[in-house]
């Protein structure tokens, strides 16, 4: 049974902001202790008010409008409380006003919610990263056509039984450009999506309570393809009269030596080179994906590969340091190049810095928390989901370790 909330409604007069002896009236609203105040956008002189009855004294005719305007506001106001009950929504004094003045009714549907944070999130997130945002908005307004026959839905109606629903349908949505539907992860991404977006409006105050709050995201654990030495080796021992392969090729073992992500490699120049007091090359740039700043000294491999792309045609035309295809043709080619050197991994530009946290650089000795730093980490953790220790520098160490035992 639903029980009411203590709710009064009071008009007063802000005597602190008197200007040519008028004062403006405002209504304030309480719901359980808490307040909401709002302007009527009217003034009257201070000394026409009656503080104690919370109306305009005298029954001249300006009197009698006034008092009657009050009314009419008691009357709207007490028309939302009752408005807001009968449809089982949350009371608050916010609600009650915001339904009152009908700024529930301004960015308060989800897909405006989601035109709102791509506009704002312009200048601070990368363009693939808005249009991640905008893949999810497109699963919703599916899932909304569907499952309420309708295009769109106000921020005040979502609850869990809508996130809940949402999850089902995008797990069991049939793509029709592809059989596959889609993975537990990449489902949750877009969960974690909406759940940023419902948190700004209600940050926003634009939504009386986080429907999230029940409600817990579960990533599924899953192992991180990297190269192991001897694939490694395949694939630099690999040879082809085939341009395409050749340059796709090393640009992936480019990755492999300097741990940068494909988009990271495709926006190097001569600016982003430099050395050091000893003389040794670095690369000085910034992650596209979250703008860290990577200061990685060159290992000859690297080294060598920037040297036979100087001068290159595709080099010279885009005035970068390495040639580059567009990514989807890059993971193409990488499919191509994995079955000639007998791999049967699912070979992809990611597995290269997967590589480089372990077998480059964990594998043989590095520390991990320089190898968080070269890969641009801002937590540690993360990294230890890339890096993973294989089992012969795990037998190393313990061999290692039963030498000084036996010590």
């Amino acid at each position: 049974m639903k029980t009411r909330s203590t709710f009064s409604l009071i008009f007063w007069v802000n005597s602190s902001r008197i200007k040519n002896d008028k004062v403006p009236i405002y209504a304030r609203i309480t719901v359980d202790g808490k307040r909401a105040n709002f302007s009527l956008q009217r003034r009257i002189e201070l000394s026409d008010w009656d503080s104690e009855r919370g109306i305009v004294k005298g029954t001249r005719q300006q009197s009698r409008l006034m008092n009657k305007y009050l009314e009419q506001v008691r009357s709207k106001v007490y028309q939302a409380y009752e408005d807001l009950f009968s449809e089982n929504k949350f009371i608050t004094a916010q609600t009650i006003k915001s339904r009152f003045l009908g700024a529930d009714k301004l960015f308060k549907t989800l897909n405006e919610l989601f035109d709102y944070h791509n506009e704002v999130s312009k200048q601070s997130l990368s363009s693939h990263t808005i249009r991640h945002y905008k893949v999810t908005q497109g699963y919703l307004t599916k899932f909304i056509n569907e499952k309420h026959k309708t295009d769109d839905v106000r921020l005040i109606d979502l609850n869990y039984s809508f996130i809940i629903d949402f999850e089902f349908f995008i797990k069991s949505f049939q793509p029709h450009d592809h059989q596959r539907k889609m993975a537990h992860n990449t489902a949750m991404k877009h969960l974690q999506r909406l759940r940023k977006m419902v948190t700004m409006a209600y940050h926003h105050e634009w939504i009386p309570k986080d429907p999230f709050i029940r409600f817990k995201t579960s990533f599924e654990k899953n192992r991180r393809e990297y190269l192991t030495k001897e694939e490694l080796q395949s694939i630099e021992d690999f040879n082809t009269s085939l341009d395409r392969l050749s340059i796709v090729k090393d640009l992936f073992l480019f990755s492999c030596y300097t741990g940068l992500s494909y988009i990271d490699i495709t926006k190097l120049t001569m600016e982003n080179i430099g050395f050091d007091l000893d003389g040794n090359q670095w690369i000085n740039t910034k992650r596209q994906k979250t703008k860290i700043s990577l200061k990685i000294p060159l290992l000859n491999q690297a080294k060598l590969l920037l040297k036979k792309y100087q001068g290159h045609p595709r080099t010279t035309i885009s005035g970068t340091l390495m040639p580059h295809y567009s990514n989807q043709k890059i993971n193409s080619y990488l499919k191509e190049i994995a079955d000639l050197c007998g791999i049967k991994k699912n070979l992809t530009f990611h597995v290269a810095r997967h590589t480089f946290a372990t077998t480059i650089t964990l594998t043989n000795g590095v520390p991990i928390e320089t190898v968080s730093k070269l890969l641009g980490h801002t937590k540690l953790a993360t990294t230890q989901i890339y890096a993973r220790v294989i089992d012969k520098k795990v037998n190393e160490d313990m061999a290692l370790l039963n030498e000084k035992l036996e010590n």
